[in-house]
């Protein structure tokens, strides 16, 4: 019997014999507290696995998988699926499985059952989850022939898995637990009593391959964790984000809506939404003039032969919207603005001398997006790209992009987001262009991280068909991750419009273009503004400012001067004067989130000053023009997203 040498790090090397399971050699290291998995050349497998099923040549680097990798949170939460579908079994033998992957923070399964399921339902099936832990059935790997895999569905009364099996190719695996058994690659971990904490949290409906033709089927989410303090933790985070749903405090701040008359995914904004996006606009041109930036604006439809031209009609279709008849001609609404930038380019010769030259627009433009995925203002079929769009020469894009990745940390750290993600996307399937060029231009986005030092992570096969990309998430207060700037390098387009400028030595070369967005579009980011702000937007941003409440009637001309001089000075100020309690006034300011409020009585007006409340409840009473001078401040210096506290500005 040979041995196999296993690597693992932390761990002596270690030598098994045939036979051996992963297990064995977890326990051999006393580290079988967490364990789910192991890892061997990238591939995870379950405990049970015997070595030599992995390690074919006699040695190999080995990892241990837990919990706390994005690997073991996976395996852990499909193990947890499997253990819903048992229980959905169990409580409702009729239901009929389809498919429970894990998810970001969870997983889900679909059933096709005879009714949606209720809360008492999912009270029955998370009880029956318990029960199942508790039972700590093992988990088996079982591998079969197509034609065995089929029989044992058939048997068991699953058409949905037999239908998958028909579209598989072996070996084709099967895991068991007690007397349920689910159609699966794995791996999983090793017994039902592994999985600690489950909570069921949601249903909706969902069609079978997600196909709006097929049958729709019941869909339940869950999570799970591997202590209960840390899944209440979570359900705490799910508490506060729905607290913070963009949605609801858009109708509740009146920021904006989507009518149906109008269309799903298109953002009507409201006066107070209006305001904000008018002051994210006016920092973002005034940054990019600082920046060297010059400014463009171009039409929301061009002649549909741009887009063949382009390559969108190849690549992108699935995306746009129909095509118009104009006189005879297609058109087609704009899904993208860089083939316009590039017409601008186009438009007369350029020399080395010109370049670089960095074109913006707050270009809105239309993709098709399905209605099932829409989703309040961070997922619609209108929106705004804050776009440019760089062209340089050879020698000038490693400086060019680390000049975006700066310009990024800038501006989005200006709205409070100082930690971000980095992810450098890759060559995808379906692509144009030379391969070397795709090798140059990853190299240089690559090149521009690890000059800035700035950590990132290769995502394989996720750039777009014309080239490699930077992508940048950043992290709101919920620690949640959002997409928002965009960093690609093109080698393509400037080949396929034929772009050139006459170089130093007097003949025509290429230009590199760069496309750049850094907060998105302006819809996702305000939806992303509005959650992490929890709707309480920082002075600069703030639709009101500043409100004011006169105690009573005798106090009005007093207020109203003040409010006339704020507004003289540019804030944004509302005078309350209604008939109502002052109490009222100051609870209703409250609730729409205004960062102060102002009132004024006999003593206030007698002194010349104000009583001023913060946000929080604090007051202070100031002089107008101190008040002036604290909020002018803060307003210009955008102080990170945070409204300023009373200690800052005494």
């Amino acid at each position: 019997m040979r041995e196999i040498v296993l690597r693992i790090p932390g761990h002596p090397e270690i030598s098994i014999a045939e036979g051996t399971s992963f297990l064995k050699v977890v326990q051999s290291l006393s580290a079988t507290e967490g364990v789910l998995a192991v890892a061997v050349r990238d591939r995870a497998y379950d405990l049970s696995t015997p070595v030599e099923a992995a390690v074919r040549d006699g040695s190999a680097d080995a990892r241990l998988i837990t919990f706390d990798t994005p690997e073991g949170k996976e395996i852990y939460r499909h193990s947890s699926a499997h253990l819903m579908a048992q229980a959905v079994k169990e409580v409702i033998p009729s239901a009929q499985m389809t498919i429970g992957p894990a998810i970001e923070n969870g997983f889900y399964y679909d059933f096709d059952v005879t009714h949606p399921f209720t809360p008492e339902d999912l009270e029955a099936i998370e009880l029956k989850m318990r029960e199942i832990i508790a039972r700590d059935l093992t988990i088996q790997r079982h591998e079969l022939s197509k034609e065995d895999a089929q029989t044992l569905f058939r048997k068991r009364g699953e058409p949905y898995k037999v239908a998958i099996i028909d579209e598989l190719d072996l070996p084709i695996s099967v895991y068991s637990q007690g007397d349920f058994m689910d159609l699966c690659m794995g791996p999983h971990v090793p017994s039902t009593g592994v999985i600690r904490a489950v909570k069921l949290t949601h249903t909706a409906g969902a069609y079978w391959r997600g196909n709006e033709n097929n049958k729709m089927l019941q869909r339940i989410y869950g999570t799970s964790f591997t202590t209960q303090e840390a899944l209440e933790a979570h359900l705490s985070l799910i508490e506060e984000a729905k607290k913070r749903d963009h949605r609801k405090l858009g109708r509740e701040l009146d920021l904006f809506s989507i009518s149906e008359s109008v269309g799903a995914g298109l953002i009507l904004w409201h006066p107070n939404g209006a305001i904000i996006r008018q002051e994210i606009e006016d920092f973002w041109r005034e940054a990019h003039r600082q920046a060297g930036y010059q400014f463009v604006y171009t039409p929301h439809v061009a002649r549909r032969h741009l887009w063949a031209e382009s390559g969108h009609l190849d690549f992108y279709c699935e995306n746009m919207f129909s095509p118009m008849d104009v006189d005879g001609v297609p058109y087609q609404i704009k899904p993208m603005n860089c083939p316009f930038h590039i017409q601008i380019f186009k438009s007369r010769l350029r020399s080395y001398r010109d370049l670089p030259l960095r074109w913006a627009e707050l270009g809105t433009v239309y993709r098709y997006e399905r209605s099932g995925v829409l989703h309040g203002l961070l997922r619609v079929r209108g929106f705004t790209q804050d776009d440019a769009h760089l062209f340089c020469l050879p020698d000038q894009m490693d400086r060019e992009i680390a000049a975006v990745l700066d310009f990024t940390t800038f501006v989005l750290g200006t709205f409070g987001f100082s930690e971000v993600e980095v992810y450098l996307s890759t060559r995808p399937e379906k692509y144009v262009g030379a391969l070397e060029d795709w090798q140059i231009a990853t190299s240089a986005l690559e090149n521009a991280l690890i000059r800035r030092g700035l950590p990132y992570k290769i995502d394989p096969g996720e750039g777009v068909f014309y080239g490699p990309k930077i992508d940048i998430k950043i992290k709101d207060v919920l620690g949640r991750s959002w997409q928002c700037a965009t960093i690609q390098v093109d080698f393509n387009l400037p080949e396929r419009f034929d772009l050139t400028y006459c170089a130093e030595d007097g003949k025509q070369h290429r230009p590199i273009m760069v496309h750049r967005a850094l907060l998105g579009s302006l819809e996702r980011f305000f939806g992303i503004l509005i959650e992490h702000y929890a709707g309480a937007f920082p002075l600069w941003l703030a639709p009101v400012q500043v409100q004011i409440v006169p105690i009573a009637e005798r106090h009005r001309a007093y207020t109203a001067s003040i409010d006339q001089s704020l507004r003289a000075k540019g804030i944004r100020s509302v005078l309350d004067d209604r008939n109502e309690k002052m109490g009222l006034k100051i609870r209703e300011a409250h609730q729409k989130k205004i960062p102060y409020v102002l009132v004024a009585g006999d003593r206030e007006q007698t002194e010349g000053t104000l009583s001023v409340r913060d946000r929080s409840g604090q007051s202070v009473t100031m002089t107008l023009p101190d008040l002036v001078g604290v909020l002018e401040t803060h307003i210009a210096n955008r102080k990170d997203g945070v409204a300023p506290s009373f200690s800052l500005s005494q």
